[in-house]
């Protein structure tokens, strides 16, 4: 027994250690949204009442749904109390993440074990929900007096001409509680980070990136930007980590690549009112192809228009078009795609024009969740009038394994070339679920042109060599 003592003695400490939940001052230049009561503790703690941000949503209605954010390590408790009226149904999004709340009258229960970022929506109101956002503790907090640092501390900050403009070298680093209303700008710079817990609120844009290298934006809140959340044009070895957006006024996009070399986007919340994100060539002043892009680990919520964007802008001057290649998308939660307009839909969507030709392209495991209206895929090479001066010149090798669509407002899918030159080739549907059946020899047992009816896929003029086949099946 003597032997088992020092173990009891040490154990305490460590489990002390290891729970930790950090939150920050609340600022009330941002206006508190009342719809829910949100209190955390670390497990069988004392809890602590959280600011309820409004966020805004959705350019087609414009609404005020609710945001908390906070730092926690160990497992943190909920109790999230509703105040719109009864609670007769309540979820947790994304679905893959298996929580199920327990509900006490009007007060919802459940806990986290690991920083993510999640949607709790009650009687099925996707638009007054609330948005919960965690990290783990910071391991960087900078010194205010660093001369190398653009420091902004709690409360809320503006600069001159609403536009920071960052030096190369420098760090930006906002604290928990700080609101900068601020665009922030990169241009020609290299080795730039951009991070902190802090808010970029109601800017003419978030942060802008070009012409630029070794730029890294992360774990900051983006709420209501006019316009982009990130945009970058012709740049270098950029990464976005852990960023969480909201946008409601059109041209919201949220993560915007024009020519980009090398880009890594990991562990995002995207709500936008226009695409989450889009990957282009030519536009403005900007040339090249865009090359290497890895988006993982990452959440799309599209209130207009396409969570996933490829193609449309691009250099249709002659011996001066662009290639869009080796993309991946890669574990990804889709929550909406709505879209009114044909031209525009797609959960992922391939859409070339101006001489641009998308190639070397997966989509792995991605999840689709019910969405309001619009196209699960839309794959097409196209001449689009509004943006473009010529159709694309094709679409080729491109993979979609292990992708599932659960729902039943998803409209035919479209998978379409534009002439016999310019074609879509080489398109692989490698484990592709529909509502849990596998689109497959082994899933539905039917002829090809049977797999795409199944699918709602329409396979019109211009197509060759489309597969569909069982998970880690081999092409024959």
């Amino acid at each position: 027994m003597k032997k088992i003592i020092p173990l009891i003695i040490f154990l305490f400490p460590l489990v002390s250690i290891a729970q930790q939940l950090i939150t920050f001052p609340a600022s009330d230049s941002i206006p508190h949204n009342d719809d829910f009561t949100v209190k955390v503790r670390t497990a069988g703690g004392q809890w602590q009442d959280l600011y309820e941000y409004e966020a805004l949503v959705d350019m087609h209605n414009v609404t005020k749904s609710s945001m908390v954010y906070f730092d926690f390590k160990g497992t943190v408790e909920f109790a999230i109390t509703y105040n719109r009226g009864t609670v007769h149904s309540a979820r947790i999004r994304p679905l893959s993440y298996g929580f199920e709340p327990l509900i006490e009258g009007n007060t919802l229960h459940f806990s986290l074990s690991k920083p993510t970022n999640l949607s709790v929506e009650v009687n099925g109101d996707i638009f007054h929900n609330l948005h919960i956002f965690t990290n783990n503790p910071e391991t960087y907090k900078p010194n205010p007096k660093d001369k190398s640092v653009i420091y902004f501390g709690p409360g809320f900050h503006k600069v001159k001409d609403n536009v920071l403009h960052v030096p190369s070298g420098k760090t930006v680093y906002l604290a928990g509680g700080a609101i900068l209303n601020a665009s922030i700008h990169c241009d020609s710079v290299k080795n730039v980070r951009i991070c902190g817990r802090g808010i970029v609120y109601k800017a003419e844009d978030g942060v802008g990136v070009n012409y630029s290298d070794q730029v890294q934006i992360e774990d900051l809140i983006f709420l209501n930007p006019n316009h982009y959340t990130v945009s970058s044009g012709q740049s270098n070895n950029l990464t976005i980590k852990n960023i969480r957006s909201f946008s409601s006024k059109g041209w919201g996009d949220g993560i915007d690549l024009f020519c980009n070399n090398t880009v890594l986007i990991d562990g995002v919340f995207m709500r936008n009112s226009d695409d989450c994100i889009a990957i282009y060539g030519h536009r403005w002043n900007f040339y090249g192809d865009c090359k290497n892009v890895t988006v993982q680990n990452a959440t799309l919520w599209a209130d207009v228009a396409h969570p996933i964007l490829i193609g449309t802008h691009g250099n249709p001057e002659p011996g001066k078009a662009e290639v869009l290649e080796n993309i991946k998308f890669y574990n990804i939660d889709i929550l909406n795609h709505d879209e009114p307009q044909i031209n525009y839909q797609g959960c992922m969507s391939i859409n070339v024009s101006d001489e641009n030709l998308a190639r070397n392209i997966i989509f792995e495991d991605i999840r689709v969740e019910d969405f309001e209206q619009g196209q699960l895929i839309n794959l097409r090479v196209t001449y689009n009038k509004k943006y473009a001066k010529a159709p694309g010149r094709g679409i080729e090798n491109v993979l979609f394994k292990n992708v599932s669509y659960n729902g039943k407002n998803a409209t035919i899918s479209i998978i379409e070339g534009y002439s016999e030159e310019r074609n879509i080739k080489n398109v692989v549907f490698e484990g592709l679920k529909i509502n849990g059946v596998e689109i497959s020899p082994k899933g539905i047992n039917k002829r090809h042109m049977q797999y795409a009816d199944f699918a709602r896929f329409y396979e019109g003029l211009y197509i060759e060599d489309i597969v569909y086949k069982s998970l880690n099946e081999e092409t024959k």
